[in-house]
């Protein structure tokens, strides 16, 4: 299968170069009839090659059918009924991270996220997958929404981790004789506390320390919430300290696991009910600490369309819904921040950067730290490879970013990494060198406002925080549950307990 390749440059559109679709009127070729990709966002495309510099798998690979503009014209064609929806044919689609970065660069506007959206529920609903892909892709879908199978999971992890199995199944030669993608899986196996395992936040937490100035709500997510729940507490302490009543409602997942795998009805029952968690708490904004959340969360009004119950409910739901930076950045600061003299690499994730447009706000919440420098990363329009489950369902390319992305983190000589959202944190943590902690920026921020420097405190290769160090010679995989810089650093954990109580956490 070929197209032409006319790689403009210019960044004018030519309407000799346009992806016309031709078919007859009402006809959808492979595709049914329910929101196939749309004739107009097809004929966008220009075919300018723009997107190719920033599109991870045409980087790995050089092969037009996995750049943006080659699967644009797989759309075309599957429109036109030219091709046949085979295992060829999706596996360009299941090779897109969807990482958005082609939407960023496109000079024409090409809405390629869109387009995406619409070709991955096709696939999943005419296309019949081989029973070990069908298999573990249930085995993900069944474990990583709900919360209380994670804590459960993460019990076993735990144990794993103290053990040590990761080296006794090595040196026994069981892991090398695994599935890719099971190696995968047991490599991003995140660490788990056992005491951390079965606490959650308390349903409000009020302002602390100045009158309220806004009610907002907070999504709690599901690794986070279970792996990640420090980064929940200093996101919650923060918000009190600037003033804000936090309401955390029980919730169950986002569905954005399910949207971004083109499990389009699981991804739409998900987003009905957590509108209908927050409906009725009088919040002014939703605040949202994943990245891969949050930009499903602002798209419930485009994906509920359909909707005459939810489609209005949907929207307003979308509205309020703000990345916890973005809010930040918008909210003048009123909690006393203390100096952590550190530099500090920031890693864009994907679907904050790309997906949702927060690029600068990260930034500036962190510069409000004294002492903080925040440095930017090479090729920071690139995919770290993990994107949802491309990791798992595509670890030998997951992997191969995975070790690009920390060899450009490195050449800056951070004294750690921060980036906001949990799956880019489990995939850096595999490759990041051990005496190189890493942070979701709110943790950072609530490190500051309670007087704790938690990169001091866990300093090795730099010591004195100018960034005078020397990166490592080889980005290699990092052992399974390994030593320092594994986890999140945990500001909780120094010196100072948390200003609110934790409770008993409730199974979703």
């Amino acid at each position: 299968m070929t197209t032409q390749n006319t790689d403009r440059h210019d960044g004018q559109r030519d309407e000799d170069q346009r992806l016309h679709v031709v078919h007859e009127a009402g006809a959808t070729g492979i595709f049914d009839a329910h929101h196939p990709p749309a004739d107009e966002r097809i004929a966008d495309c220009v075919h300018c090659g723009f997107c190719l510099p920033t599109c991870p798998t045409y980087q790995l690979w050089g092969e037009e059918m996995d750049s943006p503009r080659g699967r644009i014209y797989l759309m075309k064609l599957g429109k036109e009924g030219a091709v046949e929806m085979d295992d060829t044919y999706t596996q360009h689609f299941d090779a897109c991270l969807g990482c958005l970065a082609c939407v960023t660069a496109c000079p024409s506007g090409v809405r390629y996220d869109e387009l995406i959206e619409a070709v991955r529920p096709q696939l999943e609903r005419h296309h019949r997958r081989s029973l070990p892909d069908r298999l573990f892709r249930e085995l993900i879908f069944q474990m990583m929404p709900y919360p209380s199978r994670l804590r459960v999971a993460a019990v076993f992890g735990a144990l794993y981790e103290r053990v040590g199995g990761h080296k006794l199944l090595a040196r026994a030669g069981v892991l090398r004789l695994l599935p890719r993608r099971l190696q995968a899986l047991e490599e991003l196996m995140p660490p788990a506390r056992l005491s951390t395992l079965v606490r959650s936040l308390p349903k409000v937490i009020p302002a602390r320390g100045t009158p309220t100035r806004m009610r907002v709500g907070m999504l709690t997510g599901c690794v986070q919430r279970v792996f990640f729940s420090d980064v929940n507490a200093a996101t919650a302490r923060v918000l009190a300290r600037e003033g804000c009543d936090v309401v955390v409602p029980s919730q169950p997942c986002c569905g954005a696991l399910s949207e971004h795998a083109g499990r389009e009805e699981e991804a739409l029952e998900r987003a009905r009910k957590l509108i209908d968690a927050f409906e009725g708490t009088g919040v002014q904004a939703i605040v949202v600490n994943v990245a891969g959340c949050g930009s499903t969360m602002k798209e419930y009004g485009r994906l509920l369309r359909d909707d005459p119950r939810y489609a209005e409910k949907a929207a307003g739901f979308s509205a309020k819904v703000r990345d916890v930076s973005e809010f930040l950045a918008e909210l003048d600061p009123v909690a006393p921040r203390h100096p952590i003299e550190a530099r500090v690499a920031y890693h864009d994730a994907c679907h904050l950067g790309h997906g949702q447009g927060i690029r600068a706000e990260p930034r500036a919440v962190l510069r409000t730290i004294p002492g903080l420098k925040v440095a930017d990363i090479p090729e920071a329009e690139i995919c770290c490879g993990s994107a949802g489950i491309y990791n798992l369902t595509m670890p030998e390319a997951g992997a191969e970013l995975g070790r690009r992305k920390i060899a450009n983190v490195v050449s800056v000589l951070p004294d750690a990494l921060a980036t906001a959202n949990p799956g880019c944190l489990l995939q850096i943590r595999r490759y990041l060198p051990e005496d190189l902690p890493m942070f979701h920026p709110i943790e950072l921020i609530d490190a500051s406002i309670r007087g704790i420097d938690p990169i001091r405190a866990g300093r090795g290769r730099h010591g004195d925080g100018d960034g005078a160090g020397t990166p490592p010679a080889d980005v290699a995989p990092r052992v399974a549950g390994g030593g320092h810089g594994a986890r999140t650093a945990e500001p909780g954990t120094f010196d100072q307990p948390p200003t609110f109580e934790q409770r008993p956490s409730e199974g979703n």
